[in-house]
C-alpha cells in the first residue's frame, strides 16, 4: 500500500513493498508470536510493521528518513509496544535494544546499497540476535548461501557461513514494490550459530586471510596469499597450493587462519 504523501528516495535506496501475497508469505515465515522482541530495519511505510504489531510483539523499528518517522509516529502512535528509532542501523548500536527477557529477532527490506556492510556490522552483534530474515537483492543471498566450487562463493560466502546458517526462502519480484527496483529480490534467514562452526583462533587473522584470499579470484592460493603464508604452510595444513580459493571449504580457511596466527605470534 503506498502513501502518496512519501515520494521513494532514490539515496536512501527506497524501495516500498505493496504486495500484499509476499507480506503474507513473509510473515508467515517469521513465526512471530506475542510477548517476542522483534527488530525491524527500514520499515519503510509500516507494510510489516503493522502486521507484526498485530501479533502482539514488542517491537522496536530503526529509520534513517525522518519523513518515514513522522510519518510512522502519526500512524502508529496508537500502539504501546512499538519504540521507533530515528537512526542509521549502520551506526546504530543494537546492544542497547537487549532486555532482561534475552535475545532479540530481526526483519528487514535492506537498502541494497548498503546490505552488506550492514550485514557485518549485524554480525557484531550476533550475540543478542535469535535470527534474522532480510530482504536482499537475489544476487547477494545467492552469494551467501552458496557451497565451495560455485562462481559465486565468496568472501561473503565464507564469512556468513561462519557466523550464520543461511537459508533462502523464497523471490520476490520487481512489481512487488513501488518503485520497482532494477533486480530480483529474495528472502533470506539467517541464524546465527550458537557455537561457531569452525575453531578460530583470532577473527582479524579470519577476515584477513579470506579477504585476501578472494582478493583476485583467478590467481591461484599460492599466490593469492603468498603475503600471510607460503606455499610449504599449505601443504603443511594439507591444502593445495594450486586450487583458487572459491574451491575451499570453510575448515580451510580456518586451518589456514590459525596457521597465520601461530607463524604471527
Amino acid at each position: 500500500m503506498t502513501n502518496s504523501t512519501h515520494i521513494p528516495r532514490k539515496r536512501f535506496g527506497q524501495n516500498f513493498l505493496h504486495d500484499q501475497n509476499v507480506i503474507a508469505n513473509i510473515l508467515a515465515s517469521l513465526y512471530a508470536k506475542p510477548d517476542q522482541h522483534w527488530v525491524e530495519i527500514g520499515p519503510g511505510q509500516g507494510a510489516l510493521t503493522l502486521p507484526l504489531l498485530k501479533k502482539s510483539v514488542a517491537l522496536d523499528v530503526i529509520e534513517l528518513d525522518r519523513d518515514l518517522v513522522t510519518l510512522l509516529r502519526n500512524k502508529l502512535n496508537a500502539w504501546p509496544s512499538l519504540t521507533i528509532h530515528s537512526a542509521d542501523a549502520l551506526k546504530f548500536d543494537f546492544s542497547k535494544l537487549a532486555r532482561s527477557s534475552g535475545k532479540f529477532h530481526v526483519v528487514g527490506n535492506l537498502p541494497y546499497n548498503i546490505s552488506t556492510p550492514l550485514l557485518f556490522h549485524l554480525l557484531s552483534y550476533s550475540a543478542y540476535i535469535v535470527d534474522m530474515h532480510f530482504m536482499l537483492q537475489k544476487e547477494v543471498v545467492d552469494r551467501i548461501c552458496s557451497e565451495p566450487g560455485s562462481k559465486k562463493y565468496g568472501r561473503l560466502s565464507v564469512m556468513m557461513q561462519y557466523y550464520c546458517a543461511a537459508e533462502c526462502l523464497f523471490e520476490v519480484y520487481p512489481e512487488s514494490f513501488d518503485p520497482p527496483p532494477q533486480v530480483t529480490s529474495a528472502i533470506i534467514r539467517l541464524i546465527p550459530h550458537e557455537k561457531p562452526p569452525v575453531n578460530i583462533k583470532d577473527l582479524s587473522d579470519f577476515n584477513k586471510v579470506v579477504a585476501q584470499a578472494f582478493s583476485q579470484r583467478r590467481k591461484t592460493l599460492r599466490n593469492s596469499v603468498k603475503t600471510l603464508l607460503s606455499e610449504s604452510d599449505l601443504i603443511h595444513l594439507g591444502i593445495d597450493p594450486s586450487v583458487r580459493a572459491e574451491t575451499l571449504a570453510l575448515d580451510d580457511f580456518a586451518k589456514m587462519s590459525n596457521r597465520l596466527t601461530e607463524i604471527s605470534i
